[in-house]
């Protein structure tokens, strides 16, 4: 993450079937993905796409996350 990244305060935590697997935090310029297992934080221009990017990076065939507004 930029030290000029400024988080919002609005966030959302994926959950897939073994519980919980990161978030997204609203930024300023974006939509910034945090992974619990502490892979590099990527910051995407729209929620969809950050969705899509944490998707990708479960293993093929996995469902959908839930994604629940915190």
């Amino acid at each position: 993450m930029s030290e000029n990244t400024t988080m919002t305060g609005q966030r959302w935590v994926a959950f897939g079937a073994a519980g919980a697997l990161g978030s997204i935090h609203r930024t300023e310029g974006g939509f910034l993905l945090k992974m619990l297992d502490g892979s590099e934080e990527r910051e995407y221009p729209t929620l969809e796409v950050a969705k899509s990017a944490l998707h990708a990076t479960l293993p093929a065939g996995s469902d959908w996350p839930e994604y629940r507004e915190h």
